[in-house]
């Protein structure tokens, strides 16, 4: 429970860079680590305290195994997010790059005044 508790903080802090900061870099790593936060949960919902790989050998009987084996879909589920996150760090890193040369600083509320 305290995973999950500690998990939720992280995810917490991610929101609170995301919506009280002013930079667009800070902004970026909050939404980093939002996503980590999730990518945790996920990997949190299929843990097993013992558990072992989901590979089912001849010495092992069918009920042992479902009761030891950990579920593979959350980690096929984050290996996924993991590769479209990256993709998506790459375009808002790409998109601040293109705010920065085009306003001359990263500042969001200096970004709005010289839009103008």
């Amino acid at each position: 429970m305290t995973l999950y508790f500690l998990d939720f903080v992280l995810f917490a802090i991610g929101i609170y860079a995301l919506v009280a900061k002013r930079h667009i870099v800070k902004k970026i790593l909050g939404v980093a680590i939002m996503e980590y936060s999730v990518n945790l949960f996920l990997i949190l919902i299929g843990f097993k305290k013992a558990g072992v790989a989901p590979i089912l050998t001849k010495d092992m009987d069918l009920v042992t195994f479902i009761k030891t084996a950990v579920d593979p879909l959350p980690q096929a589920l984050v290996l996924t997010s993991i590769v479209i996150g990256l993709g998506t760090l790459a375009l808002m890193v790409s998109i601040a790059i293109r705010l920065y040369e085009r306003y001359g600083t990263f500042d969001m509320h200096e970004i709005n005044r010289l839009r103008g």
